[in-house]
C-alpha cells in the first residue's frame, strides 16, 4: 500500500467515477460503511454525535448517520453550513435523512459546542467536519468546533483525516481535532508518516471504497506514484 498526496486521491476518486463508472454516491455510501465497520467494532455504548461540514467529508457523516440508524443505532447529527453550499452528494444524503425522518440539526459554532460540551467518557463524536485539501488557518466557525472536540472527554473517530490537519504536510492549520481513530480511504495521506501529525490521528485504519486494488495499484503505477509503504495499519 501507498502514502498518497491529497490531490492524488482526488484523481483516483475522479478516475474511479470517469473510468469505471462508479457514481460518486456510491463511494461515499462504501467510505460510510468503512467507517461504521470501524465505529462497530469499538462497541460504542454512550451517545454518538456526527458533526458534518458543508463537504464530501460531511456527506460521509451524513451517510454514516442513516447506516448506524439502519443498525438500529441512534445518533445526534449536526451539520454546519458555515454559509457555503453543500457539494451535491451531500446534498442527496441529507435528502435521505429527511425522507426517513431523521432530524439533523442546523448548527453553527455556538450550538454544537454546547451539545460537544454535554458529552461524556464514553460517548463518541464522528468528526465530518473538513476533509483532505486543508491548508494554511483554520477560520471561524471551525476553529471554535475542534477546540471544543479537543476539550471534550469523548471519543474521537474522525472521518479520512483528523479536521484541521493538512493531509500532505501532517502539520496542523492553527488547530486540528486529535482523534482516537482516524478512518482514512483509498491509502494514508502523504502527511501521515510525519511526525507532528502523530499527535492527532490515533490509530489510522485503511478502508477501501469498493475501487479493485489491481486497478487501483495500475492507475497509481501509470500515474508516478512512488510513495510506497507497507507499514500502515489496516484494520
Amino acid at each position: 500500500m501507498q502514502y498518497l498526496e491529497s490531490r492524488l486521491i482526488r484523481q483516483i476518486d475522479a478516475a474511479a467515477v470517469q473510468e469505471l463508472g462508479m457514481p460518486g454516491l456510491l463511494l461515499m455510501e462504501n467510505a460510510a460503511r468503512g467507517v461504521c465497520e470501524v465505529l462497530q467494532s469499538q462497541n460504542p455504548s454512550g451517545r454518538i454525535l456526527i458533526a458534518c461540514g458543508p463537504g464530501n467529508n460531511g456527506g460521509d457523516g451524513l451517510a454514516v448517520a442513516r447506516l448506524l440508524a439502519a443498525n438500529g443505532i441512534e445518533s445526534e447529527i449536526h451539520l454546519v453550513r458555515a454559509g457555503k453550499s453543500l457539494t451535491a452528494d451531500a446534498e442527496s444524503n441529507l435528502g435521505f435523512l429527511h425522507r426517513c425522518g431523521i432530524l439533523v440539526h442546523e448548527a453553527d459554532a455556538d450550538t454544537l459546542q454546547i451539545a460537544i460540551g454535554n458529552l461524556a467518557c464514553g460517548d463518541w463524536i464522528i468528526d465530518a467536519l473538513l476533509g483532505t485539501g486543508i491548508y494554511g488557518t483554520l477560520r471561524s466557525p471551525f476553529r471554535e468546533i475542534v477546540e471544543t472536540i479537543n476539550g471534550s472527554a469523548a471519543n474521537v473517530l474522525s472521518i479520512d483525516v483528523p479536521s484541521g490537519l493538512d493531509s500532505d504536510t501532517g502539520n496542523p492549520c492553527g488547530v486540528a481535532v486529535k482523534a482516537s481513530v482516524t478512518v482514512t480511504f483509498v491509502a494514508s495521506k502523504a502527511g501521515f508518516r510525519f511526525e507532528p501529525a502523530m499527535a492527532f490521528l490515533g490509530r489510522v485504519v485503511v478502508q477501501h471504497i469498493g475501487v479493485p486494488q489491481k486497478w487501483l495499484a495500475g492507475w497509481c503505477a501509470e500515474h508516478g506514484s512512488t510513495e510506497m509503504n507497507a507499514e500502515h495499519e489496516r484494520r
